[in-house]
């Protein structure tokens, strides 16, 4: 299965990499797993600058095969300055002379010509130079996202997007296919709340134009996702039946993980200690329940109340009230 992401003309498998996982573990490890992936179809990566080490490690794995591949990588950069001295960093670390699609990621507005801060400018030069091919951007905020598709300025948009969306992200999908950008999927998994990857993949399937981003860390992971493009799971009523039940239990005001709350001044791991609760629920107690994570979760009571959490939520939830209801309940397993 293929999908061609809108006004780029770029088709590759419906399976896209998401590096952001393979920043976890070691550089042969993450090269290996890397490698095993393009040799069995997939041909999107996606990284960031933000993404520590993970720029260096696709680099490592793929420069042999450059040509074809897909690089995708994404720049958090405030003004001109910044955004020159992220890319040529990722042109370094990624070991090419350009990048199919430059992101401008997760910005809080949508950057355009003549807005002061120099950001669409710079993108447009390093075009003109061939040092990007794309213009790309990634958000949090469906309202900006909608602004950036409906802009024209964009050629690519990537948003969160799994079966646990809303008819409001729905529209955002559609919105894109209306006006030919490739809508890039992340967190098709929820942060790890969706547990039924074959489902999650049988669902974005159903939209031709959406290309999921799966975050890989482990090989077994790859393996389930090479094995659903090869034999894809259906959308049955059992199927449907099964999202229906999660999307019960884990729509509303929940935490995504997205980690936007980082850093925590008093050292709080949010984006998993505020979902704690789903987790625990979702996968063995054992996971969670051994030292290491006792006293990850006892760092909550640290919390100072400082409210930069909330104030850089881009669901807009009451992270501390979030982070005490989970400590509270965590410590009725301990």
């Amino acid at each position: 299965m293929q999908v061609t992401l809108g006004k780029t003309g770029i088709t590759v498998n419906k399976n896209g990499f998401g590096a952001l996982p393979i920043q976890r573990i070691g550089k042969e490890e993450a090269a290996a797993i890397v490698t095993r992936a393009f040799e069995n179809g997939i041909t999107f990566f996606d990284t960031a600058r933000f993404y520590t080490d993970s720029e260096e490690k696709l680099g490592y794995a793929l420069h042999a095969v450059r040509d074809r591949i897909i690089l995708a990588t994404k720049t958090g950069a405030k003004n001109a300055e910044e955004f020159w001295a992220h890319l040529d960093e990722s042109l370094r670390f990624l070991q090419t002379g350009y990048v199919d699609i430059y992101q401008f990621h997760n910005p809080d507005f949508c950057p355009k010509p003549g807005d002061g801060s120099g950001l669409y400018e710079a993108m447009l030069s390093a075009k003109e130079k061939g040092l990007i091919r794309h213009i790309g951007i990634t958000n949090h905020r469906l309202s900006l996202a909608a602004d950036a598709v409906a802009s024209g300025l964009y050629e690519t948009v990537q948003f969160p997007f799994s079966y646990l969306s809303t008819e409001r992200e729905t529209e955002l999908v559609s919105l894109c296919r209306e006006k030919n950008v490739g809508f890039l999927a992340m967190k098709a998994l929820s942060g790890g709340l969706i547990t039924d990857s074959a489902a999650a993949y049988a669902y974005i399937a159903r939209f031709d134009n959406v290309l999921p981003l799966w975050g890989i860390q482990r090989e077994s992971e790859l393996d389930a996702f090479l094995a659903y493009d090869k034999n894809p799971p259906q959308w049955d009523e059992k199927t449907a039946l099964a999202v229906e039940r999660d999307r019960k239990a884990l729509t509303g005001a929940f935490c995504r993980g997205c980690g936007y709350c980082q850093p925590c001044p008093a050292g709080i791991e949010i984006q998993n200690a505020a979902r704690m609760s789903l987790l625990l629920r979702r996968a063995p107690t054992s996971v969670y329940l051994n030292e290491e994570w006792q006293a990850k979760m006892r760092k909550i009571e640290d919390c100072t109340g400082c409210g930069h959490c909330k104030d850089n939520c881009p669901y807009g939830l009451d992270t501390p009230r979030l982070l005490q209801e989970n400590w509270a309940d965590y410590r009725k397993f301990m």
